[in-house]
């Protein structure tokens, strides 16, 4: 197993996330199929500080288990040899613990290791670190999506749609 990094170019070639939703700066380990080691630099700019909270920044902890999230996706998507025509959306969140208030300037260290993916469907476990200490955990399921909706499923309900991640 070789571990390689992805800069902020190579990152947005997997998700399709912009801002002020991409919520992953720099990838320094990645380990294909396997395990992702990402980097988020919160700063006193994100949009989201706007209101969470005036006076007392808080990262909001949903924003949390995203940024885990957009991670984990780029380790099960490396797998597909047609990733660019694929989305993996978010189909569930189980055992979340938020462990400590993330603020600006922190910068929150990413891990997310696989614990299954079939071709259609993955589950992850990630934790996010803010200066080695645990800040977040949560195990992660997604689905793998045609990336553009065909048009039966675009009259579908939004409910049946799935979130993206």
């Amino acid at each position: 197993m070789s571990s390689q990094t992805l800069d902020i170019g190579q990152i947005m070639e997997y998700l399709p996330h912009r801002y002020p939703f991409l919520l992953i700066d720099r990838v320094v380990e990645f380990v294909a199929g396997s395990r992702i080691v990402a980097i988020k630099n919160v700063t006193i700019n994100e949009e989201f500080f706007n209101g969470h909270f005036p006076g007392h920044p808080i990262m909001p902890g949903v924003l949390v288990v995203e940024a885990m999230a957009q991670a984990g996706c780029i380790v099960l998507l490396q797998q597909i040899p047609d990733r660019e025509k694929k989305l993996a959306v978010f189909t569930g969140i189980e055992g979340a613990k938020f462990r400590r208030a993330i603020t600006p300037g922190d910068q929150l260290r990413i891990e997310v290791e696989v614990l299954s993916f079939r071709p259609r469907a993955g589950k992850m476990l990630g934790r996010a670190f803010v200066d080695g200490k645990l800040a977040c955990e949560a195990t992660l399921t997604c689905a793998v999506v045609p990336r553009q909706r065909s048009s039966a499923a675009a009259s579908e309900p939004a409910e049946n749609a799935g979130a993206q991640s």
